[in-house]
């Protein structure tokens, strides 16, 4: 899946990936990304080998605030 849009959202400092989730996904929701979009962004982060792999997904699909 080749996604290209953004979550505007803010991740506080010494979060974990999976903390991070849970902040992004309501985030997400709230922009009206499908549930196939935000399916696909969780499977990436909780692929990734490591929290801080998998914070780097998570920034390629957030924008700063």
């Amino acid at each position: 899946m080749n996604i290209r849009k953004k979550v505007t959202w803010t991740l506080p400092p010494g979060t974990n990936r999976y903390a991070a989730l849970d902040l992004w996904v309501p985030a997400a929701e709230d922009e009206e990304w499908s549930d196939d979009e935000i399916q696909h962004v969780i499977n990436e982060v909780v692929e990734a080998e490591t929290d801080a792999a998998g914070l780097e997904v998570l920034a390629w699909y957030s924008k700063t605030m």
